[in-house]
């Protein structure tokens, strides 16, 4: 399965701080599944422009798409493309069955509540050993698929297949501004 992941880009080793591979555990406790004492999350997306959305969304509102919102730290964002192993097991939040197994409102799967939502992905952690990650729906837009994955879980299960550095000229920036009205 092809996912995507927008990050800001200062290597070329995926594995290694700022390639696409790379979970930031050290700077991570902040992020919708983050629990840094348990596992690191590599957070990424089911299409390229939801992964675009998911950068620029903060700025929604403060005007234009501008270079300057296609950097991070001083380094330029690149969308990577994914390739996540058929037979990675995730654990799906937009399935009726799994929210009622596990005892979950799509509510507070949705919440913008970090604690919340942190503990349910150290329950989940937890109490399966199998899956290498969270499937959730988007904030942004209910069709898109996000994903939390588990770094030490996915590492063996995922390779880089692409990666391009964002510029304010790229249909996909282009779309995902379009979309956030920047």
């Amino acid at each position: 399965m092809r996912i995507w992941r927008v990050f800001p880009r200062s290597g070329n080793d995926p594995f290694s701080e700022g390639g696409s591979l790379w979970a930031p555990r050290a700077y991570q406790g902040d992020g919708r599944h983050d629990n840094p004492d348990l596992y690191g999350v590599l957070y990424a997306t089911g299409t390229p422009a939801a992964a675009v959305v998911e950068a620029l969304a903060p700025f929604r509102g403060s005007g234009p798409l501008s270079p300057a919102l296609l950097r991070r730290a001083g380094l330029p964002l690149a969308l990577a493309g994914i390739d996540l192993d058929d037979g990675a097991a995730l654990i799906d939040l937009d399935d009726p069955e799994v929210l009622l197994r596990e005892e979950l409102r799509p509510s507070a799967v949705a919440t913008r509540q970090r604690g919340v939502t942190q503990r349910q992905g150290a329950a989940l952690f937890a109490s399966h050993p199998e899956p290498v990650g969270l499937r959730w729906w988007s904030i942004h837009e209910a069709s898109w698929a996000e994903l939390s994955l588990f770094s030490e879980r996915c590492a063996g299960l995922i390779r880089e297949a692409s990666v391009v550095d964002l510029g304010p000229d790229h249909p996909v920036v282009a779309e995902a501004a379009g979309w956030l009205g920047l």
